[in-house]
């Protein structure tokens, strides 16, 4: 080989590694930029559901949790280790139970001061109890309080979970909590889509007054998901008279409650209701059904499989 012919190549081979390596570079690069975006960059400033910006200044390693939805998105980023303490009313998971209880309907703040957390997860809907005024005390002494919406929509319920992956440095679980929610859901979409629509009633209390699911609720979402009618057209939880219910004569009644069943099978003032006559007043799970975290789609089939158990087996 000619001396000019031997450089030409040489010359050639090493640009062809020296792109090489840049290329190489760029991915590494790349993988960098994706891992770092997969990650919470600490201190992080959040605004949340009260239009306060809350700022931690590190992963928390101390958490509390004030409601049975929060606590669920906790578990399921994998923050066992991390959750201190939660409310009385969490029953799920298994693990939840073992958990220091700090209060349901009141909260105990020299208990929470008391536990040292560098995170409380409060909920919107729990203003009533655990206000503002609680809030400062815990801040007052260092204590950081998120307050999540109260999540009315799915898309307010993957906001909650990826605000919370971003908190405690959880992103990509975060990310792959809702990835596999939407998956989940649009599989149920596909299945109902050729069934025959039927209308529904949610019943969610009845004593002393009968209380309905209706429009604009997180479980009338549900309802839209498996292309079902909502008997109620009115916003939010309107209550019915026995004669507005019977009115409505759904295909199906649904309760979240077992107490409620009775008094929607036996009492003569329903007896002539199509859902009553046919056997169609069945229960649903109350936590899946009204939780706004990752088990949001067994509620829905929980409610599924009352309205086509043919399709959605019974387990």
């Amino acid at each position: 080989m000619k001396k000019w012919q031997a450089l030409s190549s040489v010359a050639v081979l090493t640009v062809a590694l020296a792109a090489c390596g840049e290329e190489e570079a760029d991915k590494v690069k790349e993988n960098e930029t994706t891992e770092a975006t997969e990650q919470a960059q600490f201190p992080i400033t959040q605004m949340d559901a009260l239009g306060k910006d809350i700022t931690i200044k590190k992963a928390p390693e101390r958490i509390i949790s004030l409601v049975p939805s929060n606590t669920e998105i906790l578990f399921g980023l994998g923050l066992n280790d991390q959750i201190i303490g939660v409310s009385d009313n969490d029953t799920y998971p298994e693990e939840a139970l073992t958990k220091e209880k700090v209060g349901g309907m009141e909260f105990n703040l020299e208990q929470l001061i008391a536990l040292e957390p560098d995170l409380v997860l409060a909920h919107e809907s729990g203003m009533y109890s655990f206000n503002e005024e609680a809030i400062a005390q815990l801040e007052a002494v260092g204590i950081p309080v998120f307050v999540v919406k109260d999540a009315k929509t799915f898309e307010e319920t993957y906001t909650t979970i990826e605000q919370i992956g971003r908190l405690t440095n959880k992103v990509q679980e975060a990310n792959d909590i809702i990835a596999s929610m939407k998956e989940d859901i649009e599989e149920i979409e596909v299945k109902v889509a050729d069934l025959e629509e039927k209308s529904v009633f949610i019943v969610v209390g009845t004593d002393p007054d009968l209380y309905a699911a209706g429009q604009d609720t997180f479980i009338n979402e549900m309802l839209e998901v498996l292309n079902v009618e909502n008997a109620v057209p009115e916003l939010g939880w309107p209550m019915y008279s026995a004669e507005q219910f019977v009115s409505s004569n759904p295909d199906v009644i649904l309760a979240t409650y077992e107490n409620d069943i009775e008094e929607l099978t036996t009492n003569d003032a329903y007896a002539e209701m199509t859902a009553v006559k046919n056997s169609n007043v069945k229960l649903v799970d109350a936590d899946t059904t009204s939780r706004q975290g990752p088990r949001l789609v067994e509620g829905i089939e929980s409610i599924a499989e009352a309205i086509y158990p043919e399709v959605f087996n019974e387990q």
